[in-house]
């Protein structure tokens, strides 16, 4: 209805990439070239538009190129990055790195997306997920920690903290730590749609249940089906 809209179809490309991620092989081609499209519809409508070049970048880092994937498309997208949000461009080009296996510039490019974010506490938790694929325990919890400090300080970062919290939920590790987080950012004022309450309560059970709250779990699972009564992984939660 508002095909001029470069968030609107940011977000279409999204929830076309989520079916890609579940679905058959011949679908998910057929899908990530419709996703491909919209993120690059995004741009093309706005070409400022941080969330969907970084996107756009990481499609074209990621996916084959029998889908319209290239390491050569997304250093394009990483310098277009650079003049619009700095901190993206240097998580771009360390994905781009990571996927080359060049781990050394990785880190480098992810410690770098850091030091020119105006919100760090996004970029210290890329940089923890970044550890956990490496199985870099100690590095790891010191990057989550750091996080967290920069969360605090940092009224626009609420969802650094679900980040995090999920990372750690997703690992099996501090399950405490990552409670405290899912709950700091349940009751901040910077919920995004991109993490819904009611996706964060049904995150905030299963950590529940990890530290054997078992009460505490299906309180959290019935608060987010009053929130989407139809959500089937709080739906699926057998407790």
């Amino acid at each position: 209805m508002e095909s001029g809209n470069s968030d609107y179809h940011l977000w279409l490309g999204r929830a076309i990439g989520s079916k890609a991620e579940r679905a058959s092989f011949l679908s998910a081609y057929s899908l990530a070239k419709r996703a491909r499209v919209e993120f690059e519809t995004a741009v093309r409508l706005n070409p400022r538009n941080a969330e969907a070049l970084a996107d756009l970048g990481e499609f074209y880092s990621t996916a084959p190129v029998i889908v319209g994937g290239g390491n050569d498309k997304a250093q394009s997208i990483a310098q277009e990055l650079d003049r619009v949000d700095p901190a993206r461009a240097h998580e771009l080009r360390a994905r781009i790195a990571e996927e080359k296996k060049d781990y050394t510039t990785a880190e480098r490019e992810f410690k770098a997306a850091i030091t020119s974010s105006q919100h760090p506490a996004f970029q210290w938790m890329t940089l923890a997920s970044f550890y956990s694929r490496r199985s870099r325990w100690t590095d790891l919890d010191y990057a989550i920690q750091s996080g967290v400090k920069a969360a605090q300080h940092d009224p626009h970062a609420g969802v650094a903290l679900y980040d995090g919290a999920s990372l750690l939920l997703r690992i099996k590790r501090n399950p405490e730590l990552a409670e405290k987080m899912m709950w700091e950012y349940l009751n901040s004022s910077s919920k995004t749609d991109e993490a819904p309450a009611f996706e964060a309560l049904t995150r905030l059970a299963l950590l529940k249940a990890q530290v054997g709250d078992m009460a505490g779990a299906k309180q959290a699972r019935e608060s987010a089906l009053s929130l989407a009564h139809n959500y089937k992984p709080a739906q699926d939660l057998k407790f």
